[in-house]
């Protein structure tokens, strides 16, 4: 049907050239492909591109980085600040808000406002450890906000805004500990930073995310 159809539409003159000529083409390929032959040289298919992985604004392609990441998670006050010292760190692949330690599945902000959750702000960080340690995290951390005010950090006070490490490894504890007690020394208080095991982090509604970056502020204003 296909041959006869571009035999009559050929001499009738109803197809234009580049018609016929992609129909041409396809009967080649046909004739192939019952004759199990292979594609004319230089229309062979090519291989797909490998399709690139979308990480947080973030692009890479799987076929040229195989990259492992790790998770921390921070609570220092108010989430938005702490965000924003987080996401500009290199190495770190991504960043998010939300809430954790708490006893209320998927919180709202106001819920945590009530200070009756038991939850902290926190920030998740997804980070690239051949780049940056956790280590360096922990100094960011600790550089970041006062210690050694409970559940407080300036103006903001409630259980929310507590200083607290999620660790999500032996490791990540060990490190945390070990920091913890060598930055003790750096401080005219003792550190009231409690270190607990990650827990159910609850992304925070997305008016939150990157909060300060779309108002194009570093900081929170006090």
């Amino acid at each position: 049907m296909l041959f006869e159809t571009l035999t009559k539409a050929s001499r009738n003159g109803v197809l234009e050239r580049q018609t016929v000529k992609k129909l041409n083409w396809l009967k080649r390929l046909t004739i192939f492909s019952w004759s199990g032959g292979a594609l004319p040289l230089g229309r062979q298919s090519r291989p797909p591109r490998p399709m690139p992985t979308i990480v947080a604004g973030k692009s890479f392609s799987l076929h040229h980085h195989n990259m492992t990441t790790e998770k921390a998670a921070f609570g220092a006050g108010c989430f938005w600040g702490v965000e924003e010292t987080f996401r500009k760190l290199k190495g770190v692949i991504s960043t998010a808000v939300g809430y954790a330690g708490g006893n209320k599945e998927n919180p709202s902000y106001e819920d945590v406002c009530t200070d009756m959750t038991g939850h902290a702000e926190v920030v998740e960080v997804e980070f690239d450890p051949s780049q940056i340690s956790y280590e360096k995290l922990l100094d960011v951390f600790w550089s970041g906000h006062n210690p050694t005010t409970l559940n407080r950090q300036g103006p903001d006070v409630g259980t929310q805004y507590r200083s607290v490490i999620f660790y999500h490894s032996p490791e990540q504890k060990a490190a945390a500990e070990k920091s913890k007690m060598e930055k003790a020394a750096q401080f005219p208080r003792p550190i009231v930073t409690q270190i607990e095991p990650a827990s159910m982090f609850w992304r925070a509604e997305e008016y939150h995310q990157r909060y300060l970056e779309k108002r194009g502020q570093s900081h929170c204003a006090v």
